[in-house]
């Protein structure tokens, strides 16, 4: 395979992940220089596909992702696409053998956002975090153990509620725009009586379960990955904090936000704890 073509295609990833997230972008360079590229190669499929449904609603999104998912699966299976985004995803899947059951669910629940604006059970509400965001925690787990199966069987639970955390966070933070622009409540706690003081408390400590399962995990991370791992997981329980202190009725009419300065505070934390080994 030509290695130009793939370190351009790694870039190009980079750059998708840089321009959409300068939260996870910074957290990505706190990740050892050898797993940096393959976090990027899989954040730039996920984005795009997210991208797909969330956004380009004057065009056909279900025949754009119909075209994302037929090129997805012919990349995976020939090992090589003309899109760049495509072809340094196909290759950190191959190399590190990550199930075709991942993919499968996370496409399944972007297929999901473009027909089902509500979920009104949590059985329908877990369905659909499993496929956006607890495959992708399990994903890049696949990277970060580099085939270490024990290990990778002994995290893998508090991956998933890591990858929960962060999207339910996601969820509480967008919930005006996700109501306004894509008529879509994720919560089910909300169906009835929308967000208020009690629901608000549900949901909030139901993340903090989460956050609290995938701590454990995080402590027992290779050292290739904890420092960076950690501090997207500072950042997320920083953002989570300050929702709790935002009233209902404010959350539901803006986005809640950490500024750059309070994030450069926050890394300066985490490498701290990080030295001293406090995590």
């Amino acid at each position: 395979m030509n290695q130009l073509f793939s370190d351009v295609a790694y870039l190009c990833s980079q750059t998708v992940t840089s321009n959409y997230s300068t939260s996870f972008s910074l957290a990505v360079k706190m990740l050892s220089p050898k797993i940096q590229k393959p976090i990027h190669a899989i954040y730039g499929f996920v984005r795009f596909a997210d991208e797909i449904v969330d956004t380009f609603h004057e065009t056909d999104q279900e025949l754009l992702l119909n075209e994302f998912e037929r090129d997805l699966n012919a990349a995976l299976e020939r090992k090589i696409s003309l899109n760049p985004i495509l072809h340094s995803f196909q290759e950190v899947y191959h190399k590190y053998n990550i199930d075709r059951e991942m993919v499968d669910a996370f496409m399944h629940s972007m297929r999901l956002d473009l027909h089902q604006q509500n979920y009104n059970s949590m059985e329908d509400y877990n369905e659909y975090i499993y496929g956006s965001a607890d495959v992708v925690g399990l994903m890049c787990l696949k990277v970060f153990v580099n085939g270490d199966q024990a290990t990778y069987n002994d995290l893998k639970d508090q991956a998933m509620s890591l990858g929960s955390a962060f999207q339910k966070v996601n969820f509480l933070r967008d919930l005006k725009q996700d109501s306004d622009e894509l008529n879509r409540i994720y919560f089910p706690h909300l169906q009835g009586s929308g967000l208020n003081v009690e629901t608000k408390k549900q949901i909030i400590e139901e993340i903090e379960e989460d956050f609290n399962i995938a701590y454990q995990g995080i402590k027992k991370l290779p050292i290739e990955a904890k420092f960076g791992v950690y501090t997207a997981f500072i950042y997320y329980q920083k953002l989570l904090h300050k929702l709790q202190k935002t009233n209902a009725e404010e959350i539901k009419t803006k986005r809640i936000r950490i500024n750059n300065p309070t994030k450069i505070k926050l890394l300066v934390s985490s490498y701290v704890n990080y030295k001293l080994d406090l995590i």
